[in-house]
């Protein structure tokens, strides 16, 4: 029997591993669609997207449009013939396109749907404290993150994972199932079932640059899980307010120190090796962290080199 003639669609490194994985697996990829060039860094020179970058490393046909309703993109598509499309961290689709091929088009989201829906599930899976999470195949429909679900897969998430850390198993994870889902559909082996909705569901909306400031008045935990869910990025910050400097401060990494507090919640304490926090039921240890215009550091680096005032507090 022939291979399935797929259409991949993604951009970022987490659809790259999805995509290396098709093709070491001797998938019969005719075509990859991705995002356009876009502008980036100071140069504002053209910058191509991770699965773009390998797709031409592979020989692969690419796509690049900039309006998926496009007549000339319609009519391009359809001459691929393609007979199953596989979505990973992409577009919302029209139906003229994702109801094209027999098969069918589905997705690859890095949650347990119906939870965390949005753009990004990774982050707020561990904001939220959870102890569990997943991947999920959906075949796409008209609404976002809603279609049938095909297969599912969960891993857990230790008190120590970051965001990228949790990416990197879930996109290895994600990898495994998509090949699952593909050799099931060929082969009529899964009956997609419907999004339970019965239930509280929790979001996992796009997250911005004003909305990664701590909150120091927290609690010890939610301020940890916060940290390490913005990490390695778009990263968690503060303000330092360190006598008549104020100083933007990025931090990647952090402890909770469990003892009795004796300081007022957002103090500041250092010690030659040490920067601590006070916050609700004890300390927030800074490990590694980031000054304006200086590179990311342990805290040991930074305070060798910044003179921290007696009165210093965040927030």
């Amino acid at each position: 029997m022939s291979k399935p003639r797929i259409v991949f669609m993604g951009t970022p490194d987490f659809a790259v591993a999805i995509l290396d994985k098709l093709v070491k697996s001797d998938s019969n990829i005719v075509g990859v669609i991705t995002a356009p060039d876009k502008p980036a860094g100071r140069g504002r020179k053209l910058h191509e997207s991770a699965v773009k970058v390998y797709a031409m490393e592979h020989g692969l046909k690419i796509m690049q449009p900039t309006n998926l309703k496009d007549p000339n993109f319609i009519e391009e598509l359809e001459g691929l013939h393609p007979e199953l499309q596989i979505v990973v961290a992409f577009r919302m689709l029209p139906k003229a396109v994702w109801d094209m091929p027999k098969l069918g088009t589905f997705n690859l989201h890095a949650s347990l749907l119906p939870q965390y829906r949005g753009a990004a599930p990774i982050n707020w899976a561990i904001i939220n404290g959870e102890q569990e999470t997943g991947v999920t195949t959906f075949f796409i429909d008209d609404k976002i993150d809603t279609g049938a679900i095909l297969i599912q897969k969960k891993t857990n998430i230790s008190e120590e994972d970051t965001a990228g850390t949790l990416h990197d198993k879930l996109m290895h994870l994600g990898a495994d199932l998509v090949l699952e889902t593909i050799n099931k559909l060929e082969n009529k082996e899964i009956a997609p079932s419907k999004q339970q909705e019965n239930r509280p569901l929790k979001e996992a909306h796009k997250i911005h640059k004003e909305t990664c400031e701590i909150d120091w008045n927290q609690d010890i935990t939610s301020i940890y899980n916060f940290i390490r869910g913005l990490s390695p990025f778009p990263t968690a910050w503060t303000t330092l307010h360190n006598g008549e400097d104020d100083l933007f401060l990025k931090i990647y990494s952090a402890k909770m120190d469990l003892e009795p507090r004796q300081l007022k919640v957002g103090t500041v304490a250092a010690t030659k090796n040490e920067l601590k926090v006070a916050v609700k039921g004890g300390y927030i240890n800074l490990l590694e962290i980031q000054l304006p215009g200086k590179r990311k550091m342990t805290t040991k680096e930074v305070l060798n080199g910044l003179k921290l005032a007696e009165n210093a507090y965040v927030g």
